[in-house]
């Protein structure tokens, strides 16, 4: 049978990084948001349903591979959190644990993350940390952490950020100092045409190798030198105006963000999206940037004609989801 650990079957929500994604490692500020649109949790084959019998015994063998290949050795050496009890974990496997999950992976929105948080949520022998809604006893830094070690398997290297924002489901800002502050969002005199939204490039993407060459990109004093006087200020100035609930200031900045991105970061951007990417620019319609890494997954927009730019899209074929929208 199962063992008895925290609820196995408890929802964790993919997020969004609306802001920070690259400048974070040069140390900007950043801000993500839970996304409930795409959700996992963890079950059991056999004792509750799942809507892809194959696709669940997939999620099972890579769980099967992920405790065996890193879990385990990492475990053995005394690499993973203290009170996480990762051989429970084995016997789960063999009973049929699995991530029924609709995020879709490669896509920026947190798939590995989500994860990684159920397993943690259901792992960890610490009380105050598995009944995680954010109180004072809760140690983010500590937790942060905690969630790097787990992910790491899947990226190479993870800052812990992702997981954290689909464990705790509440806004997080990242500041300069790396404090980690969870936020209230402000309500914005919105009209009904004005959304946040994401359109789907068609392809997933792997985050690491996009990393690596933003890091070496990064050795070029010129780039650098650009990523520090001009990138990271409208890259603050973004986050600064959205919670300030100043739109007039936030569409400016992100419009000029935008516009940096087309310029930069132009391997990011996919084949697929180049024309619409410019075409935003050009005619104030809508705007667009990176939704995490880029190079493919989701693309996030900003728009004061979400109808219009809804119908666009459409047309051409293209998956447009809201992700705010009064």
């Amino acid at each position: 049978m199962p063992t008895s650990l925290n609820t196995p079957n408890k929802s964790f929500y993919s997020k969004v990084m609306l802001f920070g994604e690259y400048s974070i490692i040069c140390g900007s500020m950043a801000l993500t948001i839970p996304y409930r649109h795409f959700k996992g949790s963890l079950k059991f084959l056999n004792k509750d349903q799942s809507t892809d019998i194959d696709f669940a015994q997939s999620s099972n063998q890579k769980l099967r591979d992920y405790y065996q290949k890193y879990l385990l050795p990492t475990g053995n050496r005394g690499g993973l959190p203290i009170k996480f009890n990762y051989k429970s974990l084995e016997q789960d496997i063999s009973d049929g644990l699995y991530f029924e999950s609709s995020i879709p992976e490669g896509y920026g929105l947190g798939s590995s993350g989500a994860l990684v948080a159920a397993l943690y949520h259901r792992f960890i022998e610490d009380e105050k940390t598995s009944s995680h809604p954010i109180t004072p006893q809760l140690n983010i830094p500590k937790v942060k952490k905690d969630l790097a070690v787990l992910e790491s398997w899947f990226h190479g290297t993870s800052s812990g950020i992702d997981p954290l924002i689909c464990y705790i489901g509440q806004p997080l800002l990242i500041k300069e100092d790396k404090t980690i502050l969870p936020v209230n969002l402000p309500h914005y005199n919105l009209h009904p045409d004005d959304a946040v939204f994401l359109i789907n490039s068609g392809s997933s993407v792997k985050t690491a190798p996009l990393v690596d060459q933003f890091i070496k990109d990064c050795e070029n004093p010129s780039f650098k030198q650009r990523m520090l006087s001009e990138y990271i200020p409208l890259n603050n100035s973004c986050i600064e105006a959205l919670i300030d609930a100043d739109i007039e200031k936030f569409t400016k900045n992100v419009q000029a963000l935008s516009a940096f991105q087309a310029k930069y970061f132009y391997r990011m951007i996919p084949s697929t999206i180049k024309d619409d990417w410019e075409y935003g620019i050009s005619s104030g319609k809508f705007t667009l940037k990176l939704c995490g890494s880029g190079g493919g997954g989701f693309m996030l927009g900003f728009t004061h004609h979400y109808k219009e730019v809804s119908e666009r899209f459409k047309e051409k074929g293209v998956e447009i989801i809201p992700v705010y929208k009064d």
